[in-house]
């Protein structure tokens, strides 16, 4: 069983350790998004991918080592949380501290994580909108009426308001 909560707590640092650099990864995604750098955010998409199959290797890695730790302790692995876990240690004080430090950095860490991610979902959202409003305002000057201009040969100048040049100037 010792063996078992050694292995817990050293893929639980490492888990943790992941997290935080997920956590740290967002942080520099939200002045990217606001930059509107797609080149950078697909960086840290990119290495963002890589900290998430890392997590997700040792989340099953975690997952066995509970169901070794339930099987040993006779107990349902569904039942077999971290912080029931906490309290049946409490014979064993050293562990049991560990992986109560353990359990509330890595909440705090999820919680930041998750607020942070929120925040750049927000940010993405209202650059879509702002690109959608450009969109419709470049086919809204396109379809503008011609004016009633007139000239001396009493023929329309088909001058169409609010285009200037009549295309989209990639130059600007």
């Amino acid at each position: 069983m010792a063996s078992l909560i050694e292995n817990l707590i050293s893929i639980l640092e490492q888990e943790t350790a992941e997290y935080e650099m997920l956590l740290e990864l967002s942080q520099k995604k939200t002045p990217v998004i606001v930059a509107g750098d797609l080149t950078q955010l697909e960086k840290i998409t990119d290495e963002e991918q890589l900290v998430a199959s890392r997590i997700t290797r040792l989340d099953s890695e975690r997952m066995e080592v509970v169901k070794d730790i339930a099987n040993v302790t006779n107990k349902d692995v569904e039942s077999l949380k971290l912080a029931n876990l906490i309290e049946m240690l409490a014979s064993r004080p050293q562990e049991s501290k560990k992986l109560a430090e353990l359990h509330d950095r890595l909440k705090i860490v999820v919680d930041n994580l998750r607020r942070v991610n929120e925040q750049n979902g927000e940010l993405i959202a209202h650059s879509l909108e702002m690109v959608e409003f450009d969109m419709n305002l470049l086919q809204a000057m396109k379809a503008a009426p011609e004016t009633a201009n007139y000239n001396k040969g009493a023929y329309t100048s088909g001058d169409v308001m609010g285009s200037v040049n009549g295309g989209f100037d990639a130059k600007s």
